[in-house]
This record gives structure tokens, C-alpha cells and sequence, in this order.
């Protein structure tokens, strides 16, 4: 029976990108950089969520994408195609006004919502996650 979920992947456009905005303006916390070869192992995690990697792979051909397929797939990305999950913060309205003082890209204001509140925000590539204060 599967336990728990360890690592995702986000795909992005550029790894340095990707890096400045997750640790610099979310306030991640690095888990592993590494080199093999060409291939870069770039996952970062929220501070109080040590189990969790969330593993930045940048979009580039590879064993697993040719270059047709890296081009659909960063077209997607910067379309703002792909929302990858929420953020839990127990004040959204306050992290809100400390990420976009830090150059975060929301979609929308916090509004009140069933659940709670919630606003959108996009990372650096066009990926949006919703940040979420819980009821």
C-alpha cells in the first residue's frame, strides 16, 4: 500500500530560473543539487514539510523527451497550462502581500471560497499553484 508521496516533478523552463524563484521568493528550502553529467537533480521543499521534494526538471531533450515533444511541452508551460498543486498557509492574505513584495505573479487577489481562501499564483516558467488557507 502506497504510504505517502515523497517527490513530484514541476517542469520548468530554466533550473537557475527556477531555483531564484522557489528559494529566493517562496522560501524553499534546497533538498539536492546535483550534477550527473548533463543532468541536473535541482528538488527544493517547503521548510516545514521535510518529506517532500519537489523536483524542478527543467524541459530539454533527454532519455525521456525528444525535441518535438521538449517544444509542445514548453509551449504548454509558458501558456499556463499545467497547475501543479496548492501551498497551505495559514494566512493567505498576509503571505499574499509578502510574495508579491517579492516579485510573485498572482492570478487573482485571495477571495473567500467554500474551502477557505485562496488566491493563484504563477511561478517563473507559467506554472500556477493555488495558495490555500484552509477553513
Amino acid at each position: 500500500m502506497i504510504q505517502r508521496v515523497s517527490h513530484m516533478v514541476v517542469y520548468v523552463l530554466s533550473q537557475d530560473r527556477a531555483y531564484d524563484f522557489y528559494v529566493n521568493k517562496l522560501g524553499f528550502e534546497i533538498r539536492t543539487d546535483a550534477k550527473m553529467g548533463d543532468f541536473r537533480w535541482l528538488t527544493v521543499g517547503p521548510k516545514g514539510q521535510p518529506d517532500l521534494e519537489v523536483a524542478l526538471m527543467e524541459v530539454k531533450p533527454g532519455p525521456m523527451l525528444d525535441e518535438a515533444r521538449c517544444k509542445v511541452l514548453r509551449d504548454l508551460i509558458q501558456k499556463g497550462t499545467f497547475g501543479f498543486g496548492a501551498f497551505d498557509t495559514a494566512d493567505v492574505r498576509k503571505t499574499y502581500e509578502e510574495l508579491k513584495a517579492r516579485g510573485v505573479q498572482f492570478v487573482s487577489e485571495p477571495k473567500e471560497r467554500p474551502y477557505g481562501i485562496d488566491s493563484i499564483l504563477k511561478d517563473d516558467s507559467g506554472n500556477w499553484f493555488s495558495l490555500t488557507q484552509h477553513r
